[in-house]
């Protein structure tokens, strides 16, 4: 039988160019904190880790195995000086043999590099490349006859199942891969059922069927129920190995008009997305890490995660598999195509469905995000993209396939149709444009092209929990706005059931070393909780009272102490159908609602105010001040746009209430504005900067006014001297 050793201790570590030598435990990144502090300067190189081990007693055809469960972004495995094995892609589970480099006592070497290149995915993006052996490493004693380890990572197993609701019943497919071995015995237990079949073993080969009676559905959050299935391979009726895999019984349906249908019921995917990281210890986290973060999900009721932008750790998948918490997975082929990236793209591919083909949760295979985000559709990304996805048809006729796409590439696009589904990552109402745009979007594509599946991938405004507002607006950072945002979003998709799956971005924040806006450097601060994992912000507890079914309320703003004026606004999320509130212990008015309640409060000094609805309650404490509070104000966000009057700038003349296209068109004007913009979008981080020379997002910004996209670009990058210099530099050019 195969024996699994843990080598996480003790690994001695250096970055090449540097003498230091330290000792540190896995999982581990070099990147947990410069790849945290904005700059764009984080480390990106070699790094290498030692390790010595006596080599273990193997008997007579036994082999030993090296076991990477992430080691981004490449890796070179070398034992006893000789290289043993290498590996492209820092997301997935890789296995190299190590028997013919065996001495007694053995030096391990592994390589570990996150530099830039053309090759290996992702190298453009808004996140930061953690580099490390940031997983778990193993040794694997193999024996001689034993199911297949090494080929894409896989442990040898591949169980399909196929539902049939009316017979009440599920025909199993399982095949295994193995070296040696005359006969596979499958067991499948679950549901109070003992199934056992066999197969036999043709050149490392078997397959066998059998079907479950009166079959326990994998029903999503409602009954996520596993049944488990052990394989054990025979040599002369010998057990010589196993394996065991746990998997669900469903069927799904997608529909153009009505949306996703799970065991034949309509059941609205609406969730989240999810980064792997976290403040402080970047992307090397514990199974108690994922378990927190499963929590979070759990809290807020959504029943589908979408795992950005790459391969996430096995145990997630295992934790998404047992909480009923539907998948997009995906590979990191984003926001910017590469000729040279293709063998990767499709290395990475398989992978990924080999390594999670078991997992029920999974629906479906994502091609890429954003690709057109760094350049234009051309022929290649198109034959890329369609050879990738018969790819993942070939290996799994089971599960569609998707995109994401940014929300400039345009409705007609011939990249669209290449997949099975698409979904849109649209952000009107933050970075440009109008709330209602996001409706309009979805309406217009829908009519154009109703007999295909759309959804919305991702959506968000990024709120520091620090900044807030009585009158809050785009661009300010503010919790407020956040809620603003969310409340207009959460009702454009509740409007429109054809939206197959709506991922917000994100439930956390995250690192993105290249950002420098809203208050922390480093991080992009989209997400409904804060990049510890535990702070909640407002906007979170909208999307619990929509879809988690236990009873709450909750007070917008206990970060919103001082309040200026004779009255607050005091806004309460809830799922219960009745609010009451309380200004220090009496009771003020009590509201019928539906998830939002909103209600004014007089205010003379300090209140404590109270929400309840049953056994449900929230207090907070308000009080009134004199002037707002400068600690709640993101630099001097929102000047911009009332910077000047109508009557303080000449018509004749150009100005920063004229639209972008025209100063730009202008030879007089188009330096002026030129050199700002580019400040502002080296300030975004890469992604920002590679997108800024796609052609539908030129078409959509020269339509906006200078001064929208001045406030944008936010106070920090453009304070509010620079934009009246700006003004008076153009009231000096005649139109």
């Amino acid at each position: 039988m195969k024996q699994t050793i843990a080598l996480n201790d003790s690994w001695k570590f250096c970055k090449t160019g540097e003498s230091e030598v330290t000792v540190v435990n896995l999982p581990h990144t070099w990147n947990n904190i410069d790849g945290q502090d904005g700059g764009n300067d984080y480390w990106r190189g070699t790094a290498v880790y030692t390790r010595s081990f006596a080599a273990p007693v193997l008997k007579e055809g036994e082999r030993l195995l090296l076991e990477c469960k992430g080691a981004a972004m490449s890796a070179e495995v070398l034992l006893n000086g000789q290289k043993a094995g290498s590996h492209a892609g820092g997301y997935s589970t890789f296995r190299i043999d190590l028997t013919p480099y065996l001495a007694s006592d053995n030096e391990l070497e592994i390589r570990v590099d996150n530099s830039a290149n053309d090759r290996v995915y992702p190298q453009m993006a808004d996140f930061t490349f953690y580099g490390g052996l940031y997983r778990d490493v193993n040794l694997i004693i193999l024996p001689k006859y034993a199911f297949e380890m090494i080929k894409d990572g896989t442990n040898g197993i591949k169980v399909t199942p196929v539902v049939d609701s009316a017979a009440k019943t599920a025909e199993i497919t399982a095949e295994t891969w193995q070296n040696g071995g005359d006969q596979v015995c499958f067991e499948i237990t679950g549901n109070n059922q003992t199934v056992t079949f066999a197969a036999e073993v043709k050149d490392g080969f078997a397959c066998a069927k059998t079907v479950l009676s009166d079959v326990r559905l994998w029903d999503g959050i409602d009954d996520p129920y596993m049944y488990t299935v052990r394989a054990s391979l025979l040599c002369g009726g010998e057990v010589q190995d196993t394996v065991t895999v746990d998997f669900g019984c469903r069927e799904f349906r997608i529909d153009p008009q009505e949306g996703f249908f799970l065991n034949g019921r309509s059941y609205p995917l609406r969730g989240v997305s999810r980064h792997q990281d976290r403040i402080g210890l970047g992307s090397a986290l514990t199974v108690t890490e994922q378990e927190e973060d499963m929590e979070v999900i759990r809290e807020i009721g959504a029943n589908t995660v979408r795992l950005a932008h790459y391969q996430h750790a096995q145990e997630f998948y295992d934790l998404c598999d047992r909480n009923g918490i539907i998948v997009w997975a995906e590979i990191p082929y984003i926001s910017r195509h590469m000729t040279n990236g293709k063998a990767n793209a499709a290395s990475q591919m398989r992978e990924l469905i080999t390594q999670c083909y078991h997992h029920p949760s999974v629906v479906c295979w994502g091609l890429s995000n954003e690709i057109t985000a760094g350049g234009p559709v051309t022929e290649e990304l198109l034959q890329d993209h369609r050879e990738l996805n018969d790819l993942c048809h070939r290996m799994d006729s089971t599960r569609p396939t998707v995109m994401a796409h940014a929300f400039m590439l345009e409705k007609d696009s011939p990249l669209i149709p290449v997949a099975d589904l698409a979904s849109y990552n649209l952000y009107f109402g933050w970075y440009l444009g109008e709330l209602e745009q996001n409706d309009q979007f979805f309406d217009e594509y829908h009519a154009m092209y109703p007999d295909r599946v759309i959804g919305f991938s991702e959506y968000g405004a990024d709120a520091n929990a620090k900044y807030h507002s009585a009158s809050p607006e785009q661009g300010d950072y503010t919790e407020e706005y956040q809620c603003v945002y969310h409340e207009h979003i959460l009702r454009c998709i509740e409007e429109r059931p054809y939206l197959w799956a709506t991922h917000v971005w994100n439930l956390f924040d995250f690192a993105a070393d290249g950002r420098d806006e809203g208050g922390k450097n480093g991080q992009n601060q989209k997400g409904l909780v804060e990049f510890d994992h535990k702070t909640k912000k407002d906007a979170f507890y909208l999307y619990k009272a929509a879809w988690n079914r236990t009873p709450f309320v909750h007070l917008c703003g206990k970060r919103y102490t001082d309040r200026v004026g004779d009255t607050a606004v005091i806004k309460v999320y809830s799922n219960c159908s009745t609010v009451t509130l309380y200004k220090d212990g009496e009771e003020l008015e009590t509201k019928n609602g539906n998830r939002i309640f909103t209600f004014e409060v007089p205010v003379s000094g300090g209140h404590q105010i109270k929400a309840v609805s049953g056994d449900c309650a929230d207090e907070m404490m308000i009080r009134k001040v004199s002037t707002v509070n400068p600690e709640y104000v993101f630099g001097d966000a929102g000047s911009v746009v009332n910077w000047f009057d109508k009557d303080t700038i000449d018509p004749a003349y150009f100005s920063i209430k004229d639209k972008f296209g025209e100063l730009m068109a202008n030879p007089g004007t188009a330096p002026i504005v030129g050199s700002i913009m580019a400040k502002a979008t080296a300030s975004r981080g890469d992604v920002a900067i590679g997108a800024s020379e796609n052609k539908a997002l030129k078409q959509m910004m020269a339509a906006m006014s200078f001064e929208s996209l001045l406030k944008k670009a936010g106070a920090n990058v453009v304070p509010p001297e620079a934009v009246k210099a700006i003004n008076d530099a153009l009231q000096k050019v005649k139109k």
